[in-house]
């Protein structure tokens, strides 16, 4: 029965044909004449999608800021092993909402998509994996991120009252990983070098410029409406999240963060950090120092979860 359950699993990663297609790269509407291309979404090998104990180790922060009154950011992490029959089947959730400042009820934008989002996918996913009968649901895992953001969009817009948030979250299970994204917090891989690359593309009016070539990065980052999003929870237009399905880390870390600490401390400043730091605690509180020794004009989060 473990091996048929291990071979199914596999299958979850994948939105089912039958269902439809859940968005992972949906055109954009473009804010020019021509269309954006989207970088794709990288597909699991089957043959990949086997059952390791990695040594998992998360370290977490959340800083109001020098500049802000009250926090807007939230975060969630869940990291749990699951070892039987010589299997060992490691399970981690993390999540940062950044409640859309200037917005109404923003604080409570990013709790709600945060609780309604972890609802579901402990539902949906947790509870049948970990049960004693393990079955495993209708829906891929990218297919319950998709219903779980729509539900946590809806709850925003009927609880929030002109709330807004971002929502970025990783799920890992066994030797593969969802990202679902939505706004401009970010997920980073980083190797064991130290060297950084960004795993989502930030849903912002300077970023769709910069990629049609009519700002640079320079401009961008100084543009009077950087911090303008054109996808987000609770805001009421039609949006497609980013949602991609891939291999997990065999070692390294991936960091999610709020904009708050990216656009702040930049990358080659957190890069330094991680490459110094002495565990993900320690980093994760070092770089919220760093943002707020820039200013902190910014509520800062941080989720690092290290590999080995």
């Amino acid at each position: 029965m473990i091996k048929r359950f291990q071979k199914t699993l596999k299958g979850l990663f994948q939105p089912r044909s039958n269902n439809g297609p859940v968005a992972t790269s949906v055109p954009e509407k473009s804010i020019d004449t021509k269309e954006l291309e989207r970088k794709p979404s990288l597909e699991v090998e089957a043959s990949k999608a086997v059952y390791s104990s990695p040594h998992i180790q998360v370290g977490y922060g959340l800083s109001t800021g020098k500049q802000r009154t009250h926090n807007e950011d939230a975060f969630f992490t869940l990291t749990t092993m699951f070892s039987y029959n010589e299997t060992e089947l490691p399970f981690g959730l993390y999540i940062i909402a950044d409640g859309m400042g200037g917005h109404k009820n923003g604080e409570i934008a990013s709790e709600l998509a945060i609780r309604t989002i972890v609802g579901t996918i402990l539902t949906e996913i947790y509870t049948p994996l970990m049960g004693l009968d393990p079955q495993p649901g209708d829906l891929s895992y990218r297919e319950v991120f998709y219903t779980g953001i729509e539900k946590a969009n809806s709850e925003i817009i009927t609880n929030s009252y002109g709330g807004g948030t971002t929502m970025t979250a990783i799920l890992v299970i066994g030797d593969q990983m969802t990202i679902a994204h939505v706004g401009d917090s970010r997920v980073y891989s980083i190797d064991t070098t130290g060297q950084m690359e960004p795993l989502t593309r930030d849903h912002s009016l300077v970023k769709r410029l910069q990629e049609l070539g009519q700002i640079t990065p320079e401009e961008a980052a100084v543009h009077p409406q950087r911090n303008v999003l054109y996808r987000a929870l609770g805001q009421g237009e039609p949006f497609e999240p980013e949602i991609i399905s891939t291999t997990r880390p065999e070692d390294g870390s991936l960091l999610v963060c709020s904009d708050g600490l990216w656009s702040i401390v930049g990358q080659e400043g957190m890069r330094s950090i991680i490459k110094s730091g002495v565990s993900p605690q320690d980093i994760c509180d070092r770089l919220l120092d760093a943002a707020n020794d820039a200013g902190g004009p910014d509520n800062i989060s941080a989720i690092l979860v290290e590999f080995s």
